[in-house]
């Protein structure tokens, strides 16, 4: 497998990893809430020696190497990292290739500027998490209360395997140790005492203050007119949910593959050759 190249964007605030030839068509990737631009570690070398294509994943800011943000972290507030990430590499118009959370930005870039977004290929996500208007109070209490209370220290381990094993034990989704490990291990910084400390930002573990509401959701998902392929795993968060049946029904132009894998299929060695096969097939029937 083809080792990364290191990327800074958007001036130092945002950092990526990018595989493939810089002359190549160009994806980006997203990744999910908590994880960063490792996420793509084992999908991304095999897509680069299939299509011959590159693929520039981006840690989100407050996420991997990336720069924390002053402010909250809204979802729609990273449409505006993914378009500083095109803008710097000169993409007018890009292929999007998301995850979970990531999946959710591509979404509503899609429908909000179809002018930028070329097709999607989303693993394990789709749309977003809502709140009912009825509801839309108490999620703003539960965001402004955490907001005035002090942020906890970033979690510190004795070594990355002590760091691996928590995220194992407390990841919001099941994850082995295999595939988490890339994942933890662009996100630690080394102390001086030898230790090992989280670089996330500890703000995105607070709730929202506001979330889209469902009907504003369909009406995002409805507007996507480009390509569209999901993959889902058979154990992920999606499934016959009454929430993704609503999504997938949304989205006119959607391609839906279950394979055997959980959330993070795409990352997991026993699952991420059959993601390949299924993104490259697709591709090549014309997508």
């Amino acid at each position: 497998m083809s080792e990364p190249r290191s990327l800074t964007l958007a001036g130092g605030r945002l950092a990526a990893l990018a595989w493939g030839d810089e002359q190549a068509r160009t994806w980006l990737a997203l990744h999910g809430w908590l994880d960063n631009a490792a996420s793509f570690s084992r999908l991304a070398p095999r897509l680069v020696a299939a299509l011959g294509i590159r693929v520039v994943a981006i840690d989100f800011a407050g996420h991997g190497l990336s720069q924390h943000r002053c402010g909250d972290y809204a979802l729609w507030d990273y449409c505006h990292d993914l378009l500083d990430a095109c803008d710097d590499l000169g993409l007018s118009r890009a292929p999007l290739l998301a995850h979970s959370m990531g999946a959710g930005v591509a979404c509503l870039l899609a429908a909000a500027l179809p002018e930028r977004v070329e097709s999607l290929m989303l693993l394990d996500g789709l749309g977003a998490l809502t709140t009912e208007a009825e509801e839309a109070p108490s999620q703003l209490r539960k965001g402004l209360l955490a907001d005035r209370r002090p942020l906890s220290s970033p979690p510190r381990y004795p070594d990355s395997e002590t760091a691996v094993a928590a995220r194992v034990a407390g990841g919001a989704t099941p994850i082995d140790a295999e595939t988490a490990r890339p994942l933890v291990a662009r996100n630690l910084e080394v102390l001086a005492d030898g230790r090992v400390q989280l670089r996330t930002d500890a703000r995105l573990l607070r709730p929202s203050l506001v979330r889209f509401s469902p009907a504003q959701v369909a009406g995002m998902l409805t507007a996507i007119r480009c390509p569209v392929l999901l993959v889902e795993g058979k154990t992920g968060i999606m499934g016959e949910r009454a929430r993704a049946c609503r999504a997938r029904a949304a989205v006119l132009t959607l391609t839906r593959h279950v394979l055997s894998g959980g959330h993070h299929l795409h990352l997991e060695p026993a699952s991420v050759c059959r993601v390949t096969e299924t993104i490259v097939r697709w591709q090549e029937c014309g997508s």
